[in-house]
């Protein structure tokens, strides 16, 4: 099987990528399999660099705060703010401190420098505006739906005042409340003024749609864009405050499932401005679905990918990746009947396996699962492997 295997890999540029599909997909995802390190993050730039100017991508979506990820699109688009500005407002998670982050945004607003806007690179964020502690207050997306509304239609189409928004949502940190995260009983999002808010922002989006030929005739289609992620992100982020306070077995599962939602929307949001590419972790992209342990139990849920997937069909496309070793966090050589080991073994640094063909070469008998000693890296699941396009594998990850 070495030798099949070592036939089946190809370097990990665009042209393999493609080969390994029937056309270009309307929305191409790489996955990871842990975050923040600079080296998975060089190779998805020169990756996506090389999908942008050989097959025409267009915008370049991550896993981070997509309210947060409009300044960092304004930036690549028209050069507003600075390098050091975006990087510290337009990333969720810290990850604007991270160097392949910062060579993405830097290499992007220099490709844009003086292009038609028809050939520039958009920028999106496609995670809700949520932490690991916790979610946003609604405040900022509500708002600013409100107020692109106010700005189009007459006033007494509003289902509400700006100032009737502003006593429901009240103080910002009732909603950013951290304990909220791990106790129901902390959580706003069952109160009165949220399940109020939860309607008036219905019937906002509800506005915004039906208005929607009015808008586009009095404003541009990247305004009428903006006001429709505000209303996702006000739905979701009031939907996902729902689920924190609920006090059942199934909270965690709601809340991932939730959050992919988001997620989900957001890119199907993206891929409407024509072919893109979506970078973020393997368990959001892929079309199984996922799972993960939370407090030591099982959890769970259906991926951004999957969701996507079931939409989209075949213009998604998945790559997932695998790395061999990650010394620096105590993960070693992979044990050679897994997955990672199997690639391990091959003399590529980095190299490319069709999902389908890795799969008929492993037969029967799928691979071990690989069990990883720290917790921020999740190993590829090997029941998995024919679902992917392709695996992307890198043998070893230093620390920089």
């Amino acid at each position: 099987m070495a030798t099949q295997l070592k036939d089946a890999v190809r370097a990990v540029d665009a042209t393999a990528a493609m080969d390994l599909l029937p056309g270009r997909p309307r929305l191409l995802a790489l996955g990871e399999p842990t975050h923040g390190e600079d080296t998975l993050l060089d190779l998805r730039n020169e990756l996506f660099r090389q999908l942008v100017e050989e097959e025409g991508y267009r915008t370049i979506a991550v896993e981070s705060d997509c309210l947060m990820g409009l300044v960092v699109d304004d930036y690549v688009a028209s050069g507003r703010g600075t390098l050091d500005e975006v990087m510290e407002r337009g990333f969720s998670h810290g990850w604007g401190a991270f160097a392949g982050n910062r060579e993405l945004v830097r290499w992007m607003r220099e490709y844009n420098t003086g292009r038609p806007a028809s050939e520039r690179l958009r920028f999106a964020g496609v995670d809700g505006p949520l932490e690991i502690t916790g979610a946003a207050s609604p405040r900022q997306a509500l708002t600013a739906l409100h107020a692109c509304l106010a700005a189009a239609v007459d006033t007494d189409l509003l289902p509400c005042t700006a100032e009737t928004l502003d006593r429901l949502i009240g103080a910002d940190g009732r909603w950013t409340e951290p304990a909220a995260m791990r106790d129901p009983s902390r959580s706003v999002g069952r109160s009165a003024e949220a399940g109020e808010l939860r309607l008036l922002a219905d019937d906002l989006v509800a506005l915004l749609d039906a208005r929607g030929p009015q808008l586009l005739g009095t404003a541009s289609r990247d305004a009428w864009e903006r006001a429709r992620l505000y209303g996702r992100t006000a739905t979701g982020l009031l939907r996902y405050h729902h689920a924190m306070a609920d006090p059942s077995p199934v909270r965690m599962a709601l809340l991932m499932g939730l959050r992919d939602l988001i997620m989900a929307d957001n890119l199907l949001a993206v891929a409407e401005r024509g072919p893109a590419l979506v970078h973020a972790h393997n368990v959001h992209l892929q079309r199984n679905r996922s799972e993960m342990r939370v407090g030591g139990l099982p959890v769970e849920w259906w991926s951004a990918g999957a969701l996507v997937d079931a939409r989209l069909g075949a213009e998604y496309a998945f790559l997932a990746t695998a790395i061999g070793t990650l010394r620096h966090r105590d993960v070693g050589t992979p044990p050679a009947d897994t997955v990672e080991g199997l690639l391990y073994a091959l003399p590529q640094d980095r190299c490319l396996a069709g999902g389908p063909r890795l799969a008929g070469l492993l037969g029967s008998g799928p691979p071990a699962p690989r069990v990883s000693p720290w917790f921020g890296y999740i190993p590829f699941d090997p029941a998995q492997v024919e679902k992917a396009d392709g695996i992307v594998f890198v043998k070893d990850v230093p620390e920089r």
